[in-house]
């Protein structure tokens, strides 16, 4: 790293470097310049972040009772309270693209908005995504233009939901029709994807014996740069410095849980934790670690694959997501059912506190960002892609008003909501999909 001198502001790509490890910074005081607060106000990167959670939900325990305000919370959305002055649901969103009505175009066309082509073969065709548009613009100056994450670590191949490729069902992201974008859902592996050197499997084994942390490797560079920041700075890096030691710690926990058991797990690759909610929160964390320090600014996350089968004891339901959701209106199913829906918005309400701790220039690092939590399907007991569960958090620069039930009268594209996102977030689009225009009541100011 060059030598810095107080006299000029430090680039916003400023990184820490040592032994083929990259570690990007927060924004600093120090990287704007002191001659206009108009320039420090612009310095935040504006981000985006897509969660998706598969099989709709139950929609009498998701809606909120208000019609225009949280005020009051559904069950289903009950621990977004500590969180709600920065979230706002919206209801009567629908998905046409998505029909005939199935878990792989539900999946498919959620960040698309587009038709899959019905097709058990590699001829899929589909659309770019939303997030893959962003990741265009917004993209081009970071190190990962887009960060793909998932919770499943095996992609099933071939034809999985009636006669459509289980392309459609595994991947979120689609840079071109013709291109979908794999997720990973290890988290070592994503932790070096953002600040390691990466290489082959046997590479990245040796190398996690030999080193003890990512720090360590770049705490000359960061002494050298601690002498030139103020008080407010140093306590900036520190802080983020911290969360980064803190992912280490519990990756290199989980690795050392799966090392010491002695039965062969082949499902479970070394570095996952154990159970689901650790996984999860392992994987969010990562995101926000990565937008603190500017690596990527567009990330995906997907919470379940469609027709999931996964079980979650930690929160006592052990009968399989899948089935559960169609329920048939059984009153015992829809109650195990409604509590999955419930987990996973309690795991992205903790992201979004998350954001909100975060500082970043006069604000946080979700004031900044935007978030999108929902699913392509509403009831799934019916295969429906209609009045979908969706959640919009953050963007408080972007004017974002929080703590708002909006209601549509009448059914309105979700390719709306994600041509308003882009447009916020500095994406300049005249259509999205089968987008009509901008939705209208989530933001101060907003043309229709």
């Amino acid at each position: 790293m060059s030598t810095f001198t107080t006299r000029k502001a430090l680039p916003r790509r400023t990184f820490l470097r040592g032994l083929g490890t990259t570690l990007g910074l927060p924004l600093l005081d120090a990287m704007v310049p002191a001659a206009t607060a108009a320039t420090r106000a612009a310095q935040p990167a504006k981000r985006l972040a897509y969660i998706f959670i598969p099989m709709g939900c139950d929609l009498s325990r998701w809606t909120p009772p208000g019609k225009d305000t949280l005020d009051e919370l559904s069950p289903i959305l009950s621990s977004l309270a500590p969180v709600r002055q920065h979230v706002s649901v919206i209801s009567n969103l629908e998905l046409q693209p998505a029909y005939p009505g199935t878990h792989a175009t539900s999946n498919a066309a959620f960040l698309s908005a587009a038709h899959a082509k019905h097709t058990e073969s590699t001829d899929y065709f589909l659309g770019i995504t939303a997030d893959q548009i962003a990741a265009q613009q917004i993209g081009r100056q970071t190190q990962l233009p887009s960060l793909e994450l998932a919770m499943d670590l095996m992609q099933t191949v071939g034809q999985c939901d009636n006669g459509y490729a289980c392309v459609y069902q595994n991947n979120l992201s689609w840079s071109s029709p013709t291109t979908p974008l794999p997720a990973e859902a290890h988290p070592r592996l994503v932790f070096e994807r953002l600040f390691g050197e990466g290489g082959s499997k046997a590479e990245r084994s040796a190398a996690l014996k030999q080193r003890a942390s990512l720090l360590d490797f770049v705490k000359d560079d960061m002494s050298r740069l601690s002498r030139t920041l103020g008080p407010e700075d140093r306590q900036r890096v520190d802080h983020y410095l911290e969360s980064v030691r803190e992912v280490e710690r519990r990756i290199q926990k989980a690795e050392a849980g799966v090392a010491e058991n002695p039965l062969p797990d082949l499902d479970r690759p070394v570095g996952v934790p154990a159970a689901y909610a650790d996984h999860a929160r392992l994987l969010f964390d990562l995101q926000v670690l990565a937008m603190q320090g500017d690596v990527t600014r567009v990330s995906t996350f997907q919470l379940a694959r469609e027709t999931s089968n996964r079980t979650y004891p930690e929160i006592g339901v052990s009968d399989p997501h899948h089935p559960l959701s169609h329920h048939g209106n059984d009153p015992a199913k829809i109650e195990k059912f409604s509590k999955i829906n419930a987990f996973h918005v309690s795991l992205f309400a903790e992201f979004v506190a998350k954001l909100a701790a975060t500082s970043e220039a006069e604000g946080s690092l979700l004031d900044h960002t935007l978030c999108l939590y929902g699913s392509g399907m509403g009831n799934p007991n019916v295969h429906d892609h209609t009045n979908l569960p969706v959640i919009v958090a953050g963007g408080a620069a972007s004017g974002m008003k929080g703590g708002r039930h909006l209601r549509y009268d009448k059914p309105v594209p979700l390719a709306n909501l994600h041509l308003t996102l882009l447009d916020k977030a500095g994406v300049k689009l005249d259509r999205f999909g089968d987008s009509q225009g901008k939705i209208s009541g989530l933001f101060d100011t907003l043309s229709i």
